[in-house]
């Protein structure tokens, strides 16, 4: 069976990607099972750059197929920050807990209708050969004015989404993983992945 590389070391991104691409008939693995592949920096100005050079480098280290994703929420009242730098927004070393508190004293006080936000996800596939391809996926939401439920990562305790009424903290894995921005982008992921691994 052919391996397909999740170029992360963020244990909850392996599981809940692990779980959306169940089916495939590929086994899926972490880069943390493999040594000597270095350290990625994020450095690029876009989701997309980042997810693609994560993907191409692990590719190209390891001679397997890799995919790599990059995420960002993007708050209109902020002008689209955090955006690219979401994961270390409070910072190098922050927590999910950093990042949340950041966010909450940027809003405090603004009102609910100005808290719109969107979650984006960039998913990269990229072959040993370098060839690389991507897709996205989106979901519009509000910040809430407190962290809400116990399920999911980072800004997941703040991520309001309407039609449910509840956090994606408060939803769990289920409904996440059916309607999140990384669930819409891992769906057309799917259909890229037949695609081009033969």
């Amino acid at each position: 069976m052919k391996e397909i590389v999740l170029a992360t070391r963020n244990k909850h991104k392996v599981e809940e990607i692990t779980q959306i691409l169940k089916g495939l008939p590929y086994q899926v693995v972490s880069v943390s099972d493999f040594k000597g592949v270095p350290e990625v920096v994020e450095n690029g100005k876009t989701l997309e750059a980042n997810a693609i050079k994560k993907a191409r480098t692990v590719a190209k280290k390891l001679k397997r197929w890799a995919l790599a994703d990059d995420t960002g929420l993007e708050v209109s009242f902020l002008n689209g920050a955090p955006g690219v730098i979401s994961a270390r927004w409070a910072g190098s070393g922050c927590t999910y807990e950093d990042n949340n508190r950041k966010l909450l004293r940027l809003l405090d006080g603004v009102a609910r209708s100005k808290r719109k936000a969107c979650f984006r996800c960039v998913i990269a596939l990229a072959g040993p050969q370098g060839q690389v391809s991507t897709v996205e996926g989106s979901i519009s939401g509000i910040i809430d004015e407190a962290p809400k439920g116990r399920h999911g990562f980072g800004y997941d305790p703040l991520f309001l989404v309407p039609r449910y009424k509840k956090t994606f903290a408060q939803l769990g894995s289920g409904i996440k993983n059916r309607i999140s921005h990384r669930a819409k982008a891992l769906r057309k992921a799917r259909k890229m992945i037949k695609n081009m691994i033969q």
